[in-house]
């Protein structure tokens, strides 16, 4: 049976805040892949101060082991802005990249971002920071597009971001989660019972989190032969088959003008008292 982490990533970044923007080391996480049975993961780069670059680094490891890693591309939302289709271009059509990745913690997605995702039907696996809010709105705004949340909504055990999610992910048909880094078990326990296995996707969050310790979670769920086939793999293939391999010159007529910079913390215009 085909076991594929859909969440780990790889090469080095340019920062030294922590781990995650300094080095995202493979060879251990393979080695822990190995004795677990995983046979495939989908990559994407340590956070970046240029995406461009980082994805390179990650398309020259796809390159080497094309039958071992799938690539998402890692994009910034506002310090990428006005150049999301080229580099998702060059990433899907020179390196093979079958999604899109960004963070909240860089900046929250744009309609660019969507938009582009919705040329090549890429999927996207965009991480809220436990802002499960957002994810009405691309449910509403993009249906044709697919969104894989991570963590189920937070990966710092935000209890309330997560059961949140669970009720998107029962009434959204584009809204996914992986199970990386969930701790709480009986919530994720509860969210498949409720959504049910067609709306999640295993991942670990390696190098740093152990792919064989967060693949026990998925046994412990006691999931019949059918639904482990498709947490395991059969929902990750089920997304990356439906992306286009190219797009025509026309498709940048269809993307949103480059998002404007917004300011650091997010506010609600209606809240904000003071202001005309």
């Amino acid at each position: 049976m085909l076991l594929i982490d859909s969440h780990c990533h790889a090469g080095r970044g340019d920062g030294l805040t922590g781990p995650w923007d300094t080095d995202a080391p493979l060879r251990p996480y393979l080695a822990w892949a190995d004795e677990a049975g995983i046979q495939r993961t989908v990559i994407f780069a340590a956070f970046h101060s240029d995406y461009a670059v980082a994805n390179r680094q990650v398309a020259q490891l796809v390159r080497q082991q094309p039958e071992r890693f799938y690539g998402f591309a890692f994009v910034h939302a506002q310090r990428d802005r006005g150049r999301v289709l080229d580099l998702v271009r060059t990433a899907v059509e020179e390196y093979g990249f079958v999604g899109i990745k960004l963070h909240r913690y860089d900046a929250r997605i744009s309609r660019e971002v969507c938009d582009v995702a919705r040329a090549f039907r890429l999927p996207v696996l965009y991480d809220v920071v436990g802002e499960t809010s957002v994810v009405d709105l691309l449910a509403t705004q993009y249906p044709d597009v697919n969104f894989i949340i991570p963590h189920l909504g937070s990966f710092s055990d935000d209890w309330r971001a997560q059961t949140s999610l669970i009720d998107y992910l029962v009434r959204c048909p584009n809204i996914y989660t992986d199970t990386s880094g969930v701790r709480r078990f009986d919530i994720l326990q509860r969210a498949v019972a409720r959504a049910g296995a067609s709306k999640f996707l295993f991942g670990s969050d390696g190098p740093w989190l152990h792919p064989g310790v967060e693949l026990s979670k998925i046994y412990a769920l006691h999931l019949n032969e059918v639904d482990f086939q498709k947490v395991t793999s059969g929902n990750l293939l089920r997304l990356i088959g439906r992306v286009r391999s190219a797009v025509g010159e026309g498709a940048g007529r269809r993307v949103a003008v480059a998002a404007a910079p917004t300011a650091e913390q997010w506010r609600d215009p209606w809240l904000v008292g003071g202001e005309g």
